[in-house]
């Protein structure tokens, strides 16, 4: 049985050819359970899951990712959500997103609702980040923005030209690393609250920490790699025939290793500009 590439995505019901038990469907080339022949067997009324349904979907998600972080700037540069409120935004949002998250990460349906309603409440913490970098440093933003279509870009690019293939051994490496980094900055994160800083980010500002340049390089190239796992998994969706409800899987996965290269690049940019 093959396993989604990217943790997002993780499935235990993944595509398999001619075994679609996951998702309630008859294998390929298999007749549908009960059903008996010599009449027609049953409609798939949901349809099949394709790149434009996921095109589509990842337009929808990162487009509300933008426009709920241009409103939460307009909103602290007009002073209509105050400055003070800036950081608890911050936390809050990168919270509530990060259990968004898991919850539609361990669901065995995918639910639209709550992949939209992680694209609004994550563009509200990109754009409090983004407002707070964009003070510190301006024109930064635009610049991130581009950055990360770009990285995108290119990295489709090659994924396509160069045939990149995920075998099960590069697959485990990105894995393991991207969910030894995430552990490694959300400790970073709760000792902050206690005063104690690893050194693993910083605030903007200040001397440039060679260990916090040399984290957001490595959150970067996971980023990247991560892209990789997220082409492999919807190529492998569409070519196996997954149900179309799983275009929203492919679009929610792309969205947040997205939000995530766009960080990486910010303070990447922010370390340049001191």
């Amino acid at each position: 049985m093959l396993r989604s590439s990217n943790p997002i995505l993780s499935r235990q019901d993944a595509f398999t050819p001619g075994s679609q038990q996951g998702y309630g469907q008859p294998g390929y080339g298999s007749e549908p359970q009960g059903y008996v022949g010599g009449g027609q067997p049953p409609l798939n009324t949901e349809g099949r899951m394709t790149f434009d349904d996921v095109i589509t979907k990842s337009v929808i998600t990162i487009g509300l990712v933008i426009a709920a972080a241009a409103v939460t700037m307009y909103g602290l540069g007009s002073g209509v959500i105050p400055l003070t409120a800036m950081l608890p935004l911050m936390i809050v949002s990168g919270l509530v997103g990060f259990v968004t998250v898991l919850l539609v990460s361990f669901r065995r349906k995918v639910s639209p609702p709550l992949v939209l309603a992680y694209s609004v409440i994550e563009g509200v913490f990109v754009g409090a980040l983004s407002f707070w970098f964009e003070g510190l440093y301006p024109g930064i933003v635009i610049q991130a923005v581009l950055g990360t279509f770009a990285a995108a870009g290119v990295t489709l690019a090659a994924y396509k030209i160069f045939n990149i293939r995920v075998t099960p051994k590069f697959q485990k490496i990105v894995v393991l690393a991207t969910i030894g980094f995430a552990v490694a900055l959300g400790l970073n994160f709760v000792l902050s609250l206690f005063g104690i800083n690893l050194g693993l980010r910083d605030g903007g500002t200040g001397p440039v920490s060679l260990l916090a340049v040399g984290v957001s390089l490595l959150g970067a190239v996971l980023a990247v790699l991560n892209l990789v796992l997220d082409f492999d998994h919807i190529e492998r969706g569409v070519a196996m025939g997954a149900p179309a409800s799983e275009s929203w899987r492919g679009a929610f996965g792309l969205t947040v290793t997205m939000v995530w290269l766009y960080i990486e690049i910010l303070r990447l940019l922010s370390y340049l500009r001191r």
